[in-house]
């Protein structure tokens, strides 16, 4: 096995075991909380022949340690439970709503990744220029502003002051591929401003890193121009650091919907999350966050393999 192949198969395990320490983290936190679960769902008239019945339809009489396997190994194989809620298969309420979160998270990044590239290339052209200057303070601001006051603040202009977006977005499926971008246009402009500003520092500072290389300096003195040299020489010797950080922030705009989401009353997995908390719904609670980070877990790993695979080092090894 070579070295390239070794580096990914250690990265891949060590995914894993981040996972079994999360999930382990999450069941751990439920467990923890005050009262009975049984107890707090059925309400005080129920008899104790009701509870004892509900504990054991939820498995609450077997030790957790035995608890903690089995929900490990429905997860594995689909098996999410009901909802205490409604009484409906986790696995279909959760569904549609991840689906809906990962629209969300797949719109803004069309939107931010291209921009942010592009705007890092030009800040590494016209590097320490008033346009350079201009878009780092820019970006700068966007990313030291936390998302809920980014989304209040466009609501107030785009909703409130011009009527030109909804604040509430709310779609379904009856609505056309248009009307959805409509309707989700302010909180994917939110997330947008939040990691295309990181995105775009990444860039630029991975370009200007390569900028300092020999090879550059060699074909500034035959005569070939900044502009030809970033885009033909340094941004492919550049793209490991920048895949890195825009699966990174892939990762950040899936499991980072949560407080957009609830801002926006967007249907996805965060505002389902944020309502499970509140309606003690521990099931559907334990299930969104193991989601949650088994998908953030699978972006960072793809991010550390993709960064290998980009590395022509460790590509070509001597």
């Amino acid at each position: 096995m070579n070295k390239l192949a070794s580096m990914i198969t250690k990265r891949i395990v060590f995914g894993v075991l981040t996972l079994l320490a999360i999930s382990l983290l999450i069941f751990v936190g439920v467990e923890a909380l005050p009262g009975d679960l049984a107890e707090a769902v059925l309400g005080q008239n129920a008899t104790p022949e009701t509870v004892q019945a509900f504990r054991t339809e939820l498995k609450l009489d077997l030790p957790p340690h035995v608890r903690y396997f089995a929900w490990i190994g429905d997860f594995v194989h689909g098996e999410l439970g009901n909802s205490l809620t409604n009484g409906r298969p986790i696995a279909d309420v959760i569904g549609w709503r991840f689906a809906n979160s990962l629209f969300l998270a797949a719109t803004a990044a069309l939107f931010a990744i291209p921009l942010a590239i592009f705007l890092g290339l030009l800040a590494a052209i016209y590097r320490d220029s008033w346009f350079d200057k201009l878009i780092s303070i820019t970006t700068l601001g966007a990313v030291s502003l936390p998302e809920f006051f980014v989304a209040y603040i466009l609501i107030a202009v785009f909703s409130v002051q011009i009527f030109l977006f909804p604040s509430i977005s709310a779609i379904n499926e009856q609505m056309s591929f248009l009307q959805k971008i409509h309707a989700i246009f302010l909180p994917c402009l939110t997330l947008s401003m939040v990691v295309v500003g990181h995105m775009m520092r990444m860039t630029r500072a991975a370009i200007i890193n390569v900028l300092s290389s020999p090879f550059i300096e060699m074909a500034e003195l035959k005569g070939i121009s900044r502009r030809r040299i970033i885009i033909k020489h340094a941004l492919p010797n550049a793209l490991s650091p920048i895949i890195n950080v825009v699966v990174l922030n892939l990762a950040y705009l899936v499991v980072g919907v949560v407080v957009v989401e609830v801002v926006f009353v967007y249907p996805g997995l965060g505002q389902l999350l944020v309502d499970a908390v509140s309606k003690r719904d521990l099931p559907v609670v334990q299930a969104s966050g193991l989601i949650f980070a088994a998908t953030y877990v699978f972006l960072n790993l793809t991010a550390d393999i993709l960064s290998m695979l980009s590395n022509p080092k460790l590509r070509n090894p001597r």
